[in-house]
């Protein structure tokens, strides 16, 4: 009995033991990034539990003894956004997945402004990444509106889809553009010079589903990376085919009229050999009153690139062909005082959604460079045609020695065609100003009232003829234990031609749809014809230009970076540009023509002002500056750091120099350079949710700004000075993350009249807070706002007139309908708040109601959109 007893107890142990046994079972897999490639260390547990493992350098791993259940699967790892998925375990399974970079971390990788790619953590910069999802939080309607959420960038983004301010840290706007910041694609600038008038660098650059990230560079080493970016550098990084997948969508307006469709794909095409193509086509009126089709064009990119054992080879080209209207100051309304103004809409034209852009002005006759009849498309707007085809390489030479080249060939070219207002006044000034008695009628021949609004046209026609660029730069590296140095050479031919035609136009200020006036003499006798009173623009002196002009700029530099400790790191850079300026300049004369081929001299082609070609002006001269950078960065824990950084570098300028009239062969008398010192201490400190960065910096800039006309012996110096604080974090708590910046800068002018005084268009404060949440039983869907805004700022430098502060909310929801098909809903300005960016009057007479000319960031806009990714 007790034997039998035994036996039955033996069985059922044996048995409850192989029970248990088949209710184990293994978990195993892979962890890859977005580009295919392993992830090295990554924590794979199974929540709740003491199970878990750690990822291999093949990025394989491995959990034992798992009963059988439900479980989360959870992955995190330095660098990368928490993974999270529920899973069913019935026996022994597989279970692979992808893990995305985290751009916040400090561990993510820096390429723009170092010689060599380093971790955040490593890098003595102040540099931020914005990742595709980032940038589609704060619901941007052009590139220029992505700058924004930049600490320490202010980008003024009214302008449209380019022709965009863009200026940091207190450096000054002196021109348009950006000219101690430059716009680079893939590492290499899009323009040599970022403030080339009518030509700015962000008119030939547009974001699209090619972009993989943006890294934006602060201070720190831009001025000897590259060439006339002292201040910083932005660069928009492409991708490559490395994670297979695509995406195609459609986007339009549900409050204003534009179309938009957006594709891209990439993938593995053979062993090793990747391939990314995309794109976009756009079409419509634009988020302001135009009357017409003012948006219509779109991109295409294509990216092969080949890996081998010790390098790879990318091959890309592109081609833009996009037409989009550029939005210059309009008509506004301000009373009160100077120091206490009220920013408003002037009648019949409401700031934030109204556009001197009319249907009944879309042609200007104009005589070319060469004195050929020909006509403006005022539809044009800004319109860049860009070909471009590139080469980057990089290898492993063997004994430490690595090199790296990147090339690029554009061809550029295009047009400017927008209005301008010269001057808004009433009927009855303006017709004073053609004479005591003069009168003004509608080209239907109604007449216009004396008290109503009428604005001064000066038709910005400009043809962009030959913007070509050739771009190189070539790195050689050595490593010797804790020292890597690395010799460069950067290479690059900027041709700049470009004609100014422009004419003169009178029409009412009306915000759409607005009628072309004509101006009549005491006697009745016609002024002007359809509203174009003269082929020039003698209300400012007349200008009609042509330039012809090449920049030939060649510059080595070296860079050194000391691993002094485990803890501490030191780099120091040097870089010598040297620029070769020849061509010819060409101002305009008068001559009496019958440009409209009528048989007729009318009142305005008694004085036609075209480029005078029997004048023209050689334009020889030579410059060079010496750039240099030292940094340390101090890693106090792993995700913990201290940098410093002092720097000194040089802008060159472009066309800028031929509006004075100086001695284009005189290397010694022309102000070819504007310079930039600064300095910057930094805290980088890493959590495991989040992270914060905080940046000090200091900066003096000298611009040359000409020679003084009653002393030619002196060249005038426009010096500014500021100083402030960057401070950047993101934070994730489960669903919810909450992104932000603020940079306080108090800058002030050093010399001049108005020495001590605000430089003009500068506020004390820029900031910007983007709260996301992601929800649904996948987290398919999720939704934000985002919080854009800045305090007052001066109109001018004399410091009178205020503009004021605003806060500009947009706001975004997705929607995953499957789980590759989302909507989206995204809001820009959602209580359509008058932003002032800028305006051309310094001061208004107080106490009683102005009319200035400003441009104002645009009104509520709404999109709607539909996106599949496969």
């Amino acid at each position: 009995m007790n034997i039998l007893k035994s036996t039955w107890s033996f069985v059922l142990i044996m048995l409850l033991t192989v029970s248990t046994v088949v209710a184990q079972s293994i978990i195993s897999g892979n962890v890859k990034d977005a580009a295919g490639e392993p992830v090295f260390g990554a924590n794979v547990i199974l929540k709740g539990t003491d199970k878990g493992a750690v990822t291999d350098i093949d990025g394989n791993y491995s959990i034992s003894n798992v009963a059988n259940g439900d479980y989360t699967i959870v992955g995190s790892s330095l660098g990368y956004s928490r993974y999270s998925k529920k899973i069913s375990v019935s026996a022994d399974m597989t279970y692979n997945f992808v893990m995305q970079e985290d751009a916040e971390s400090l561990d993510a990788i820096v390429v723009t402004g170092v010689t060599n790619p380093k971790a955040k953590i490593e890098s003595s910069v102040s540099v931020t990444t914005l990742g595709t999802a980032s940038i589609t939080q704060s619901a941007p309607r052009t590139t220029a509106e992505i700058f924004r959420t930049i600490p320490g960038i202010r980008s003024e983004s009214s302008g449209g889809e380019g022709n965009s301010n863009i200026s940091v840290r207190g450096v000054p706007i002196s021109s348009g553009g950006s000219k101690y910041v430059q716009l680079q694609e893939d590492g290499l600038p899009v323009l040599l010079y970022g403030d080339i008038s009518f030509a700015t660098a962000d008119i030939f650059t547009r974001f699209d589903a090619n972009v993989s990230r943006i890294e934006a560079i602060r201070g720190g080493s831009a001025s000897t990376q590259t060439s006339n970016a002292p201040g910083g550098i932005i660069n928009i990084i492409s991708k490559t085919g490395q994670s297979e997948g695509g995406t195609i969508g459609t986007t339009f307006g549900a409050n204003y009229d534009s179309f938009r469709t957006d594709f891209a794909y990439g993938t593995e095409i053979a062993d090793d050999l990747f391939m990314h193509a995309g794109g976009f086509y756009r079409v419509g009126e634009g988020i302001r009153d135009a009357g017409f089709t003012a948006n219509n064009g779109g991109q295409f990119k294509l990216s092969l690139m080949k890996k081998f054992d010790k390098g790879s080879v990318r091959v890309y080209g592109k081609y833009l062909n996009d037409r989009a209207i550029a939005y210059l100051p309009g008509p506004i309304q301000v009373s009160g005082t100077n120091e206490n103004p009220t920013w408003e809409s002037a009648p019949n034209f409401d700031a934030t959604t109204g556009s001197l852009h009319t249907p009944n002005l879309l042609q200007t006759l104009r005589l070319g460079p060469d004195g050929e009849r020909s006509r403006g498309n005022v539809a044009d707007g800004m319109h860049p045609v860009s070909t471009a085809v590139g080469i980057s390489a990089n290898f492993d030479l063997g004994n430490s020695w690595s090199v790296t080249n990147n090339g690029r060939f554009a061809s550029n070219n295009g047009a400017f065609v927008s209005p301008f207002p010269s001057q808004v006044a009433t009927g009855a000034e303006i017709a004073d100003s053609f004479g005591a008695g003069s009168s003004l009628e509608f080209t239907d021949g109604s007449p216009v009232a004396d008290g109503s609004l009428v604005a001064r046209i000066h038709m910005f026609d400009v043809e962009l003829e030959n913007f070509n660029n050739f771009m190189n730069d070539l790195k050689l590296s050595k490593t010797y234990d804790n020292l890597d140095v690395t010799l460069g050479y950067f290479k690059s031919v900027q041709n700049i031609s470009m004609n100014w035609t422009w004419n003169s136009y009178l029409q009412e200020v009306q915000g759409e749809n607005a009628r072309l006036i004509n101006a009549f003499d005491p006697t009745g006798a016609p002024l002007s014809e359809n509203g174009l009173y003269a082929y020039g623009t003698p209300f400012w002196g007349n200008l009609a230009r042509n330039y012809d002009t090449q920049y030939n700029v060649s510059a080595p530099y070296v860079n050194v970076a000391l691993e002094a400790s485990e803890k501490l790191n030191i780099d120091a850079s040097v870089r010598f540009d040297m620029g070769k300026v020849d061509g010819t300049f060409t101002g305009g004369t008068e001559s009496v023509i019958d440009i409209n081929n009528d048989g007729v001299i009318s009142a305005p082609e008694q004085n036609v002002f075209s480029v005078n070609n029997a004048a023209p002006t050689t334009v020889d001269y030579d410059y060079d500056y010496v750039s240099y950078s030292l940094g340390l960065n101090y890693k106090l824990k792993d995700r913990q750091a201290l940098f410093a950084r002092y720097s000194r570098g040089a802008a060159a300028k472009a066309d800028r120099i031929l509006f004075s009239g100086l001695d284009y062969q005189n290397s010694d008398r022309i102000n070819a350079l504007d310079f930039l010192n600064q300095a910057e201490i930094g805290y980088k400190q890493g959590f495991d949710n989040g992270a914060l960065y905080v940046t000090g910096f200091y900066s003096k800039t000298t611009e040359q700004a000409g020679f003084e006309a009653t002393n030619p012996d002196l060249i005038i110096d426009n010096d500014y000075q500021s100083f402030g604080v960057e401070v950047e974090g993101s934070y994730r708590m489960n669903d919810l993350t909450v992104k932000g910046a603020v940079t306080y800068t108090n800058a002030t002018l050093e010399s001049g009249d108005n020495e001590g005084n605000a430089p003009r268009r500068q506020p004390d404060f820029i900031y910007n807070l983007i709260p996301s949440y992601n929800f649904g039983a996948d987290k398919q869907n999720s939704l934000g706002l985002s919080f854009i805004g800045q305090t007052k700022a001066y109109a001018q430098d004399t410091n009178e007139l205020i503009m004021p502060g605003f806060v500009i909310v947009n706001g975004f929801v997705n929607v995953g309908i499957t789980k590759d098909l989302n909507a989206n809903l995204s809001a820009n300005n959602l209580f359509d708040t008058l932003g002032i960016t800028e305006s051309e009057e310094g001061s208004i007479v107080e106490g009683q109601t102005n009319f200035l000319r400003a441009r104002a960031l645009p009104g509520r806009s709404i999109s709607l959109g539909l996106q599949y990714n496969f």
